[in-house]
């Protein structure tokens, strides 16, 4: 069979939402048609099983990794990478040698499978995305392109954010899909928390970025006073934090931010250096708290710092000398009347959220001039409710996109 005549047959598979039947292979699970988010991994059942022995699952490896690499090669850009996607559907054999040929973004530049959000961009050319805002619902969401006057349906969602309003503080729940942010879902991939004056941001993930981190990191466990569920939601990870300078004189001037990415050592801007990269999502079951416990709550409560107070299991995840951003300064046009930044044409609209961010290096840093002046993430409006967001290495998806969101939020006193 032609490779172009085996991609064809892929593309059949991805369309037929009902019943498939190639050879003795047999699917079920099928997601619905259109939807442009990426399906989670590591769920409770595959996509696509195989009953019996089917000839698709017993193909030579030699056979089947040529065959998947030349797919791989060819389609590079969503929608039509959804094939890279279907091959690793397929089986467990299949899935594996797909795994395995398939790159991270940070080695290729391209985002395939839902674990790509939580790893590093390329270290080269920024991954450029945009945001759509949703003033009705509060929700903010993510799609890879360019624009969405470029790239129009091809646009693909990877992140979805719902900004939920309390009385001492903003949340932003992110997900994988734009109709689902309930915490226990497998959609739900973190959270972004402000204080009560908006000015301080914690970035929280819903795994560990590395799987050593989860044993070097102490959990906070909270349990309400008020209501007690049998059921305690999955840990979470305190990965960054965003803070705004207070501007009480009301001086003229942007915004003046500032990120500390606990996840990232500011070793990996150095010559050599590398970030922690998850090679695949971790699925956590829900802990069961005994009744003795729960009679015991006010006990509990009283014991918990004042970090762990977020509304579920806490893990603060600190490493030595972590990654800082700064924003890059803008320069004062005299003719504009108005701070200016080079975004390269990718922002066409003056907005107090627009930044760039750079790495803060001290004294004594081995990070060479060329890194200290690359823009690690930038964030501009180009229309109504639309923005750009560019990131790349070290800055994840997830990372890049919770800075951003940070900037929705309303700070009068940083203003």
């Amino acid at each position: 069979m032609s490779l172009k005549g085996f991609v064809r047959e892929f593309r059949e598979i991805r369309e037929d939402i009902s019943t498939l039947s190639i050879g003795k292979l047999h699917t079920k699970g099928m997601g619905r048609r259109g939807r442009a988010h990426i399906a989670p991994e590591g769920g409770s059942e595959l996509p696509f099983e195989v009953s019996g022995q089917s000839p698709w699952a017993n193909l030579p490896p030699e056979l089947l990794h040529d065959i998947i690499r030349r797919v791989e090669a060819k389609e590079t850009s969503w929608p039509a990478r959804r094939d890279v996607v279907a091959c690793a559907s397929v089986c467990k054999s299949w899935r594996e040698i797909t795994k395995g040929i398939v790159k991270t973004p940070e080695q290729c530049g391209y985002l395939t499978f839902p674990i790509s959000i939580k790893q590093p961009g390329p270290r080269d050319v920024p991954i450029q995305c945009f945001i759509r805002r949703e003033r009705a619902t509060s929700t903010y969401l993510l799609y890879l392109g360019l624009s969405p006057a470029l790239s129009g349906d091809m646009s693909k969602l990877l992140l979805a954010a719902k900004k939920v309003r309390r009385a001492t503080s903003t949340n932003f729940r992110i997900s994988l899909v734009g109709s689902d942010f309930c915490q226990t879902s497998n959609t739900y991939v973190g959270k972004l928390k402000s204080n009560f004056l908006g000015t301080k941001f914690t970035i929280y993930d819903s795994q560990p970025p590395h799987p050593a981190m989860q044993s070097n990191c102490k959990p906070h466990r909270k349990i309400h006073s008020v209501q007690v569920s049998v059921l305690v939601p999955a840990r979470i990870y305190n990965v960054a934090t965003v803070s705004y300078e207070l501007n009480i004189l009301r001086t003229r001037g942007p915004r003046r931010m500032q990120c500390t990415m606990h996840s990232i050592p500011i070793s990996s801007i150095e010559v050599g250096g590398t970030t922690p990269t998850p090679t695949e999502f971790i699925s956590s079951s829900d802990e069961q708290i005994p009744p003795s416990s729960i009679s015991k709550s006010k006990k509990s409560l009283i014991g918990c710092s004042s970090t762990s107070l977020d509304g579920s299991n806490e893990q603060i995840c600190i490493r030595k000398d972590p990654l800082v951003l700064k924003n890059k300064a803008p320069r004062w046009h005299e003719q504009l009347q108005c701070w200016c930044l080079n975004f390269k044409g990718r922002v066409t609209v003056a907005s107090v959220k627009n930044f760039q961010l750079v790495a803060a290096v001290e004294l004594g840093q081995n990070v060479p001039p060329e890194e200290q002046e690359k823009v690690i993430l930038q964030f501009g409006k180009i229309g109504k409710d639309i923005f750009t967001m560019d990131y790349r290495y070290p800055l994840s998806a997830f990372q890049a996109f919770a800075i951003c969101l940070s900037s929705f939020d309303t700070k009068p006193a940083c203003e």
